[in-house]
């Protein structure tokens, strides 16, 4: 495999929103169980939000070596350097998350099949992506996305021979911030002080909200697909 480097900058400022990750954790957590293998592990802060989760063992694979150098070490937890393609077949999964990871991946369609392949029967496969391709920004061209969700799309490329589980959308008011970044502020990057406020004053605020939206809108979708 060619070395990769990830072009994006914001891994350690996202690392802080600990409010955002307690929000989206609190959906995976019933789902996560015995292996997981995580795509784009990044410089492991996702790893770290669950590592209190009920599992056997944590996988955290990520293609830039220097990013998973940077991985701590973690309970039950191995760091792999490579992609979905760089597993064996014979390696089998209950649980394969993509936490913020699969708008990077030019062949979305191809990269779920090869995870799907890799899931134990009755296994899960987790989704969490940026929500409306109308919201795609310069910061999205600058962290190397694709694209962003909305539903169809996403329910679009999950492979045959898996049965949704849910699929919720989070963050309604972040949602209204990536608007006005959108029309006004057409930012490139986030400051720390706006990434401090989003999450520690939006986030909470969408916690409140969104059960009120019945997950209906929001800045990010989190689906749950099991295998059968």
């Amino acid at each position: 495999m060619a070395e990769y480097e990830y072009a994006g900058g914001e891994l350690q400022l996202f690392s802080k929103a600990t409010v955002w990750k307690a929000y989206w954790k609190s959906f995976v957590v019933p789902h996560l169980t015995g292996d997981v293998l995580e795509i784009g592990a990044g410089i492991g802060a996702n790893a770290n939000a669950l590592a209190d989760a009920e599992f056997r063992s944590w996988t955290c694979l990520e293609p830039d070596a220097r990013l998973a150098a940077a991985i701590p070490p973690g309970p039950r937890r191995n760091v792999v350097v490579g992609t979905s393609e760089s597993i064996d077949e014979d390696s089998l999964f209950d649980t394969i998350l993509y936490p913020d990871v699969l708008e990077h991946i030019e062949d979305d369609r191809g990269e779920l099949a090869r995870s799907a392949a890799l899931l134990r029967n009755g296994g899960s496969l987790i989704v969490l992506a940026p929500a409306h391709p109308a919201l795609y920004t310069e910061f999205d061209r600058a962290i190397s996305h694709c694209r962003r969700y909305s539903r169809g799309m996403l329910r679009a490329v999950i492979p045959e021979g898996l049965t949704a589980q849910s699929l919720v959308s989070l963050d309604s008011v972040g949602l209204l911030a990536s608007w006005g970044n959108r029309l006004l502020l057409r930012s490139a990057a986030p400051t720390p002080r706006q990434i401090a406020f989003w999450d520690g004053v939006l986030v909470r605020c969408s916690r409140a909200l969104d059960p009120l939206f019945q997950h209906s809108v929001g800045r990010s979708l989190l689906g749950v697909w099991r295998s059968t």
